[in-house]
């Protein structure tokens, strides 16, 4: 799926179709995180690394406001399945900060509304890489 971004320069998802995922990551992409929380179910979960679960729409965004502003999501593949009545969706791709860049995946749950019931966010770097990160994050 293609969506337009900021910059307006198409970005496009191999494998990925659902509206609810592609709008997560254009509606971060430009900071707007009320929009970004309206995608989730009403008990919604965001899993961010280094984290506690963040539950719940209201939640959600103040998170996102305060944790992801200045962030660039730059998803590049996925694939899906469905498992309980919920489809199980998988994203690679980068996020680029002012202060660095990693590679991630996505790890999505949509309910049958097509509502995000679940984001887990995996930082796919080496223990090293992983403990720089989290010194950076402790830094702020």
């Amino acid at each position: 799926m293609t969506y337009t971004d900021t910059k307006e320069q198409p970005l496009t998802i191999e494998g990925i179709e659902e509206p609810a995922i592609v709008n997560y990551f254009a509606t971060i992409n430009r900071e707007e995180f009320e929009l970004t929380a309206e995608l989730f179910a009403e008990a919604g979960e965001l899993l961010a690394p280094f984290e506690k679960p963040i539950i719940g729409r209201s939640a959600i965004a103040s998170y996102l406001t305060k944790e992801a502003k200045g962030m660039q999501l730059l998803p590049k593949q996925g694939g899906k399945t469905t498992k309980d009545e919920l489809e199980q969706i998988k994203v690679r791709g980068k996020v680029k900060t002012p202060f660095f860049s990693v590679n991630v995946a996505w790890h999505f749950s949509l309910n049958t509304q097509q509502q995000i019931t679940q984001v887990q966010i995996k930082l796919l770097a080496s223990p090293q890489e992983l403990l720089g990160l989290q010194a950076k994050k402790q830094d702020k």
